[in-house]
């Protein structure tokens, strides 16, 4: 059996990791011999998968912002109309990266009629919308939708979806955390200190938007509590020198980890964490997940956000799943022109200082949880997947 995954980004490229890892352990079990191509990044590549198109690094939201990016993915696209049209796979499997899956998607239906495709990780238009009704056209071009969340299901399904829901990929994440002395042994941290947890990036326009308002906050919260040191993660390799300046320029106490260690330490910078102060995205429901405090922040360029107010009629009421999922504002959520380093501090310190405000949060985490499905999901999503093909 071959299948081809497509998906991009950093985040893409775990969720992929994961469910490749699934798929080969879920053949074997069935003595089905399996090839897996793929369009994603290097813990997909590391997981067993064959790479034909590294698409983690390349990762933009907005318009102006993904010009950067046009030329190489352009280049992955045809890689990919190549191979369906050429060398088909058994079965299309898309994960997340909206715009580039969709477009392979409908491109792949018309090629081939009869190619099983299915959806994993799909957009969250349960909870934003274009205009007066604006969805994409999933139904159309596949087989199945495998929902993470509830309400991504009920959405697809009252729209006329084959869907299942899995539950959440993080849910299967949920390891035994090591204890604090364990982990500031492994990050190599002195565990007399405190600390404070920052995610600017995983795509560059992020890192460029986001990166100074955060370090900025960094270095007041500091001034304010000197016990208190910073662990910055790099999302990629090629931000790890830039966060390293960065500390340096803002004058923050703190060390930055390599993207080749990350996910391995993420536990331990989980449990060691006091706060985090994060860009939305994916990296909001892990933190959750482990019970980290946090306040989100994002921002697109002046033209982007205009296009989509103004001109798309974009609507959402939150920024982060988190809030999203639960339909209210547990996280502090901070937009284009709120974000300043400021303001992260004056919402910083009583998550930082009071009990009752991280209790408030840390409650919120718990019924977010109850929602998430449970563990075993990357194998249910594995399961359906090679039943689909084998139809």
């Amino acid at each position: 059996m071959r299948l081809l995954i497509s998906t991009g980004e950093v985040s893409g490229d775990l969720q992929g990791s994961f469910l490749v890892k699934a798929l080969f352990n879920e053949s074997k079990r069935r003595g089905i011999q399996l090839e897996i191509i793929a369009l994603g990044g290097p813990l997909m590549k590391e997981a067993g998968a064959e790479l034909i198109a590294n698409t983690a690094s390349i990762g933009a939201i907005g318009f102006w912002e993904v010009l950067p990016y046009l030329i190489p993915t352009l280049r992955f696209q045809a890689i990919a109309d190549e191979l369906i049209e050429n060398s088909p796979p058994d079965v299309l499997v898309l994960i997340d990266y909206m715009g580039p899956n969709i477009r392979l998607g409908n491109k792949a239906r018309k090629l081939i009629p009869t190619l099983p495709i299915i959806y994993y990780i799909a957009p969250q238009e349960w909870a934003w919308r274009l205009g007066e009704s604006g969805s994409t056209d999933l139904i159309r071009f596949t087989n199945k939708i495998l929902a993470i969340f509830k309400q991504e299901a009920d959405f697809y399904q009252s729209r006329g979806g084959e869907v299942s829901w899995v539950g959440h990929p993080m849910i299967d994440n949920l390891k035994e955390m090591p204890n604090r002395k364990e982990a500031c042994k492994q990050l190599d941290v002195d565990p007399s200190k405190k600390f404070l947890l920052v995610l600017p990036a995983s795509r560059t326009q992020e890192l460029r938007y986001l990166l100074p308002p955060l370090l900025g906050a960094a270095a007041l919260i500091q001034e304010k509590n000197p016990e208190l040191f910073v662990l910055l993660p790099a999302a990629q390799e090629k931000f790890q020198l830039i966060l390293e300046k960065a500390l340096i320029r803002f004058g923050v106490k703190g060390k930055v980890f390599s993207a080749n260690n990350v996910d391995k330490l993420k536990p331990s910078l989980f449990k060691v964490a006091e706060i985090a102060l994060t860009k939305s995205g994916t990296i909001n429901m892990e933190l959750a997940i482990h019970m980290v405090p946090q306040i989100v922040v994002y921002k697109v360029s002046r033209i982007t956000a205009f296009i989509a107010k103004k001109v798309l009629k974009f609507k959402v009421d939150h920024i982060s799943p988190v809030n999203l999922l639960l339909k209210k504002r547990l996280l502090p959520e901070l937009v284009q022109k709120e974000i300043s380093a400021e303001k992260v501090v004056e919402i910083a310190m009583p998550l930082i200082e009071d009990n009752k405000e991280r209790e408030r949060i840390l409650d919120g985490y718990q019924t977010l949880r109850e929602n998430l499905g449970d563990p075993g999901v990357t194998y249910r999503a594995a399961n359906e997947i090679l039943d689909l093909s084998i139809k």
